[in-house]
């Protein structure tokens, strides 16, 4: 199977922090790489294609920077990764979008590979296009407050006792 590429989850993890501050003004591309451990150059990079794409928008001057382009909410997880990496199929057969035919195939119609990976592309396709940048955030935040009350001092700790 393929892994999602550097460029992928680094464009992810700035439209996480775009969408946290949705609505709040452009971000700058310095707190963005800062903020997200993304080398800065790299985050250039990808914020232009983000743009081309139409994910961002771009302020310039004075409280400039770079903003979402609509709702977080109306952005989803398998449309950044299609604009980035293409078709979600694990092979070409199996591909909605990019469809072509194997070389080694004999019949498409019939062949056992291509009926399970397009069960695969298919289970993919359903989660990642049912999932948008905000509600990644939400399951952030919460996570984050639960690891947060776990670790509050003033709540009593479990001993544990070794023999």
């Amino acid at each position: 199977m393929r892994t999602l590429s550097k460029r992928t989850q680094y464009s992810l993890r700035a439209l996480y922090a775009l969408a946290r501050n949705y609505q709040k003004g452009p971000r700058l591309i310095a707190d963005l790489a800062a903020e997200e451990a993304i080398p800065r150059k790299f985050l250039e990079q990808i914020l232009l294609l983000l743009k081309s794409r139409g994910l961002v928008e771009s302020k310039k001057g004075r409280g400039g920077g770079y903003a979402l382009s609509r709702p977080p909410g109306e952005i989803t997880i398998g449309n950044v990764i299609r604009l980035i990496e293409g078709p979600l199929a694990p092979i070409p057969c199996a591909s909605e979008t990019a469809f072509r035919k194997c070389p080694e195939c004999t019949d498409v119609a019939t062949c056992g590979t291509r009926m399970v990976m397009r069960e695969v592309r298919n289970a993919i396709a359903d989660v990642l296009d049912k999932t948008t940048l905000s509600a990644v955030c939400h399951r952030v935040a919460l996570a984050e407050e639960r690891k947060a009350e776990a670790q509050n001092p003033d709540e009593p700790q479990e001993l544990m006792y070794y023999i």
